[in-house]
C-alpha cells in the first residue's frame, strides 16, 4: 500500500510540474470556469489548454461540468490548493532566506573594499 501511495504522490507532483496547471490551479481557485474563459485569462490557445485539463482531469485534480456545448472546470479537492499554498510559503521562505545571504554577502565585500 505505501509504494502505491508514493507512486500517485510522484504522478500528482508529475502532473503539477507544469507552470500551465499551476496558473490552471491558481485561476480555478476563484471558482469554476469555462474552458474559453481560462484560455482567455491564462492567453494559451484551447488546444494546448484542453491537454493540460486532461492531464489535470485524469489524476483527478479537477472536475467537469457540461452545460450546453460549455465545459466548465473546477477544483476537485480543495485540500490541494492548500498542498499548493504550502509549498509556495516554503518557495517564499527559501527566496528571502537566499536574499539576505545576498545582501549579507553584498555588505561584507563592501565593507573590504574600504
Amino acid at each position: 500500500m505505501e509504494e502505491k501511495i508514493i507512486q500517485l504522490h510522484a504522478e500528482i507532483c508529475k502532473c503539477l510540474a507544469s507552470p500551465v496547471r499551476l496558473k490552471v490551479l491558481n485561476v480555478l481557485r476563484k471558482g469554476e470556469k469555462s474552458v474559453d474563459v481560462l484560455a482567455r485569462i491564462l492567453g494559451v490557445q484551447k488546444a494546448n489548454l484542453s491537454q493540460h485539463l486532461g492531464i489535470l482531469r485524469q489524476r483527478k485534480i479537477v472536475t467537469t461540468r457540461k452545460s450546453g456545448l460549455n465545459i466548465f472546470y473546477s477544483i476537485s479537492n480543495p485540500k490541494m490548493l492548500k498542498a499548493c499554498d504550502i509549498l509556495r510559503e516554503i518557495l517564499f521562505e527559501q527566496l528571502q532566506e537566499s536574499e539576505k545571504l545576498i545582501k549579507g554577502m553584498t555588505k561584507k565585500k563592501q565593507g573590504e573594499e574600504k
